[in-house]
């Protein structure tokens, strides 16, 4: 994108002003709830950060879990990902001046991992600007619309003069979502202990083991067993047949995936429901008196809880077998 000439950012922020100041801005609502429309919950976008961070940490090839260890190159190149990545998702032409045209309307994309970080280049000056946030060390993510104008903005000292919106004039976002929660990133959040016992493991196997016995009780994304594993076949050490699923029933472990019938046993034990490719684990143990009213579930003609820490380690009843249709 060329810069505006000087004229032409002061026709657009006088629009823009003129809007503000009638307390209205038609473009920006049609695209709100177009935006409100294509993901009404968030769960697309929240989805396509965490993707995004993944992919920039590339666990697999590093091991890496963590923002900080990324390299300054790979964080500049933050925006950007999440710039194509949004695109992709949800099919948004090209702009004619701006990176995307939403409901007609030219929008400029602009993602930090520092709340009020986004950099606005001169050109987007008069132009709506979707703001996007996010930040794995709160599991935190939020989406806004604003449109910019000059007198909103930080003055700007670096080489291409991109600038910050002021902190007082923040209240003029529009959120769609804020302050929505990221699917986490488990190997970041886990106790250093448990973290250390999964990555001194041996082989990939093991650690994933290793993952699934101290990560109890939490959604483990696919990118978690990918960066755990560091196999090309990393989701087939998960299932049964020599993955973890089979090596951990001895230990009253069931590990359940995002099959139907595993969403619906985790429901009924009260766990975290898998999302599309993630796992959740947990210890059971057959029900008995002691454990009163806690809630159960049907599986190979008994009624199993969750285990309690006293409870001796019995194991685990098999899983329902699901069709190759249902398979993922």
């Amino acid at each position: 994108m060329l810069p505006f000439e000087e004229a032409d950012i002061k026709a657009a922020t006088t629009v823009a002003q003129r809007h503000a100041a009638a307390g209205l801005d038609p473009e920006l609502d049609k695209v709100y709830e177009h935006i409100k429309a294509l993901d009404p919950t968030g769960r697309r976008f929240a989805r396509v950060l965490r993707d995004t961070i993944d992919q920039l940490l590339n666990g697999e090839v590093t091991g890496r879990y963590d923002w900080k260890t990324l390299f300054k190159t790979e964080k500049t190149h933050a925006g950007t990902l999440v710039e194509i990545n949004l695109q992709r998702e949800f099919r948004f032409a090209d702009g004619a001046a701006m990176d995307y045209q939403i409901a007609g309307v030219d929008v400029d994309c602009k993602y930090s991992q520092q709340f009020g970080g986004w950099m606005i280049p001169p050109e987007a000056v008069g132009h709506l600007c979707l703001l996007a946030w996010a930040d794995d060390y709160k599991s935190l993510w939020s989406i806004g619309l604003v449109r910019i104008r000059n007198e909103w903005l930080n003055t700007g000292n670096n080489r291409d003069l991109k600038l910050t919106i002021k902190a007082e004039h923040r209240d003029k976002i529009q959120w769609m979502w804020r302050d929505e929660n990221l699917p986490e990133n488990v190997l970041l959040h886990m106790d250093a202990t448990d973290r250390d016992a999964v990555f001194t493991a041996s082989s990939g196997q093991r650690r994933l083991n290793e993952l699934f016995r101290r990560a109890q009780k939490r959604r483990i994304g696919r990118n978690v067993v990918r960066t755990v594993a560091q196999q090309k076949d990393y989701m087939k050490r998960v299932r049964g047949n020599g993955g973890s699923r089979s090596a951990l029933r001895t230990e009253g472990i069931l590990i359940m995936g995002d099959y139907a019938s595993h969403r619906e046993i985790a429901g009924q034990l009260g766990l975290p429901i898998p999302d599309e490719g993630e796992f959740v684990s947990v210890r059971v143990a057959p029900s008995r008196p002691h454990h009163g009213d806690a809630l159960r579930v049907s599986l190979d003609g008994k009624q199993w809880v969750l285990a309690q820490p006293d409870d001796p380690v019995e194991p685990a009843p098999a899983l329902p077998s699901h069709t190759r249709q249902d398979s993922r």
